[in-house]
């Protein structure tokens, strides 16, 4: 029990009654504007408050920053697509007008050398005929 071996119901109560009067002071002390210890205590939350709003507004820089960095990474890597892409294109019709030339001079030896023969043998069957 308690220092006092046989506190009265009215000594309980006057010492509930001062407990509650002391942690009313001291609420009432904490919430006093005047008070030192109020003062700081917010004048440090309002120095977080400010290096938050800071530390945000550096975040927001930076993601706009990489975002413009994204955009021209972007812009070049397309640039760099559409001239591969010309170039793929040019050098296909060169391919495709090289092969075209290829085929051409093919069939026109093929046709010289068909007529060739032709003409080979309708000389050798002129020959026959007259026999010589």
């Amino acid at each position: 029990m308690s220092s006092n071996n046989d506190p009265s119901f009215r000594d309980r109560l006057s010492r509930a009654s001062e407990a509650r009067s002391a942690m009313l002071a001291k609420f009432k002390r904490a919430l006093d504007p005047e008070n030192a210890a109020a003062i700081e205590k917010r004048r440090q939350r309002e120095a977080m408050v400010q290096a938050r709003a800071e530390r945000a507004t550096q975040r927001e820089a930076a993601r706009q920053e990489q975002e413009r960095e994204l955009a021209r990474q972007a812009a070049l890597a397309a640039e760099a697509a559409a001239e591969a892409e010309r170039a793929a294109v040019e050098q296909a019709a060169s391919e495709a007008a090289e092969q075209a030339e290829r085929e051409a001079a093919l069939k026109a030896e093929q046709k010289a050398a068909r007529d060739a023969r032709y003409a080979a043998r309708k000389a050798d069957k002129k020959k026959r005929r007259r026999g010589y």
